[in-house]
């Protein structure tokens, strides 16, 4: 297993057009995450990278929709994805879409999330799956400098063990898009095997999405040790005795 951290990226995507298939990519996500924004209620959202700001979340009750990034069409925050300049515990809902391959610490881009995420909120992550056609057409020599294959691609297994480590509670995976995405890849002469990948499939998807929420730590009160009280024993109560007895014998 190849270490999360790394010191050399590659070409990093800005929008789903530079991706094969973007639009139709997005509008997957989109159709995948829209059941989800209905229980998103607060008062802040953070996208996290140009790919999440593009993504249409007005299904969300969350008026207050920030998108966190480099400089960009829909970024409101010019800033690193993984030093969030937000107070502890002060955003309600947080998405990364495809931002884990394409940075080189991902565990911290997860530790800031986690850190400006009140108690309760909402964590949506999207990425591509390694065990997939999309995972295979990275280890073709032509795919190795383009998009999307320049990103590292994580398992979902391993972004699970990630989340529960930080305190994540993980309630749904999802896996779509049964197909290696690429450019000449015509996908509408794969509607019969795109269906019946999704019944039988469903692991081998090309892109997963998992939906998570920050664990509410309850206060526990602590319990004062009750004793019971010893019984009261003098230590020389023969002395006592004794010392009562030769009073009385010499008063006699």
């Amino acid at each position: 297993m190849k270490p999360a951290l790394s010191f050399q990226e590659g070409p990093k995507p800005y929008t789903w057009q530079q991706f094969p298939h973007g639009d139709y990519l997005r509008a997957e996500i989109e159709r995948k995450l829209t059941p989800w924004l209905p229980r998103m209620f607060g008062y802040h959202m953070l996208k996290l990278g140009n790919l999440s700001g593009e993504l249409a979340t007005s299904e969300s009750p969350i008026k207050h929709q920030v998108c966190v990034a480099e400089q960009g069409l829909f970024t409101g925050v010019i800033a690193d994805v993984d030093e969030l300049p937000f107070y502890e515990h002060s955003v309600d809902a947080c998405i990364l879409s495809h931002c884990l391959e394409y940075h080189s610490d991902p565990h911290h881009i997860l530790r800031e999330a986690h850190r400006t995420l009140i108690p309760g909120g909402y964590l949506v992550i999207t990425g591509f799956n390694p065990f997939s056609l999309c995972g295979l057409a990275q280890l073709l020599p032509f795919s190795r400098q383009k998009l999307p294959w320049t990103g590292r691609f994580f398992t979902p297994s391993r972004v699970k063990d990630w989340l529960n480590l930080l305190g994540f509670e993980i309630i749904s995976d999802e896996r779509f898009i049964h197909s290696s995405l690429a450019r000449g890849n015509r996908l509408s002469r794969f509607a019969a095997w795109r269906s019946f990948g999704q019944q039988y499939l469903k692991p081998m998807g090309s892109v997963y999405m998992l939906v998570a929420r920050k664990r509410v730590a309850p206060l526990t009160p602590i319990k004062p040790k009750w004793h019971a009280r010893p019984q009261f024993s003098p230590v020389k109560g023969a002395g006592l005795r004794q010392t009562s007895k030769q009073h009385c014998e010499r008063d006699s």
